[in-house]
C-alpha cells in the first residue's frame, strides 16, 4: 500500500484558500461599478495588495479580469462569456418549480409565477395547493395587470409610477384581498435575474377565508427566501430581497 504524502491534505487547503481569494476579488465588484482602483479591491476583499497583484496578475491569464492603462481593474471577458454559457443553459421550470413546491408545502397554499406580456399577465408555472376549495389559476392563463397583487407586482417592477407602486417598491411584495376575485387573496414577490432584470413575479394565493393578515405574517419570510433563492439561481442578486426581509425582523 503506498504511503500517503502527508503535504497533500495543506496543499488541497491551500489550493481552495487561493480559489476563495479569487472569488472575492471577482465578486468585489457590484452593479453599477465599471472598474476598481487596488485600493477598493483591498478594502472590499480584506486582502493584501501584495496578495491582489498575484492573484489579479491569474485572472487576467484567463481574461475573468481586465486591467486598464489607468490602473484600475475590469471584469474581463470571459465572464461575460461564462454569464452568456450559463444563461442558455438555464431551464425556468427546472429552477422554479422544487422552490415554488416547498413554498406550497410550507404555506398550503398554491403558488403561481407570472410574467408580463405587454398589457396583461400570463401563469407561466403553478403549482396547486392541496385543499378542496382553493385557488384556481391554470398554466397559461391570462389575466389583467392592473389588478391582483401579481399584476401590481409585475407592474410595480416594471417602473410604474404612483405612490401605490413606489410603496411596493420599498416592501418588495404586494398583498391584494379581493381586487381580482371578491374570493381570493394573494401576495407576490419579485424575481431577477442578470442585471437586475425582472424576470417575473412568485404569487402566493388562495380563499380569502384563509389567506389573511395572520397567514401573510406567518408565511412572508417563506415567500422572500423562496424569491431570493429564485433570483440567485436565474443570476440575479438577491441582495435587496435580503435586507427587506431582515428589516421586517
Amino acid at each position: 500500500m503506498p504511503a500517503q504524502d502527508p503535504v497533500a491534505p495543506a496543499k488541497k487547503e491551500e489550493g481552495v484558500a487561493v480559489i476563495d481569494r479569487a472569488c472575492a476579488i471577482l465578486f468585489a465588484f457590484r452593479p453599477g461599478d465599471n472598474a476598481l482602483t487596488l485600493a477598493e479591491l483591498a478594502a472590499r476583499t480584506g486582502l493584501y495588495k501584495s496578495t491582489l497583484l498575484r492573484l489579479a496578475g491569474a485572472l487576467m491569464q484567463h481574461r475573468l479580469l481586465l486591467r486598464l492603462e489607468d490602473g484600475r481593474y475590469q471584469l474581463g471577458p470571459a465572464t461575460f462569456a461564462l454569464g452568456a454559457l450559463y444563461q442558455r443553459s438555464l431551464n425556468l421550470g427546472g429552477i422554479l418549480l422544487p422552490l415554488m413546491r416547498e413554498l406550497a408545502i410550507a404555506s398550503g397554499e398554491g403558488v403561481s409565477f407570472y410574467v408580463r406580456d405587454n398589457a396583461v399577465r400570463v401563469c407561466l408555472h403553478r403549482v396547486d395547493s392541496q385543499h378542496m376549495v382553493r385557488h384556481h389559476v391554470r398554466e397559461g392563463d391570462v389575466l389583467p395587470l392592473e389588478s391582483g397583487s401579481g399584476g401590481r407586482a409585475l407592474l410595480a417592477f416594471g417602473g410604474e409610477p404612483g405612490e401605490v407602486y413606489e410603496q411596493i417598491r420599498r416592501d418588495f411584495y404586494c398583498v391584494s384581498v379581493g381586487e381580482r376575485d371578491r374570493e381570493t387573496a394573494g401576495m407576490s414577490m419579485p424575481v431577477f435575474g442578470v442585471q437586475d432584470t425582472l424576470r417575473g413575479v412568485i404569487t402566493l394565493a388562495g380563499p380569502s377565508s384563509r389567506v389573511d393578515a395572520a397567514f401573510v405574517e406567518r408565511n412572508l419570510s417563506a415567500l422572500f427566501d423562496c424569491a431570493a433563492r429564485a433570483t440567485d439561481a436565474l443570476g440575479g442578486n438577491s441582495r435587496a430581497l435580503r435586507e427587506a426581509q431582515r428589516a421586517r425582523g
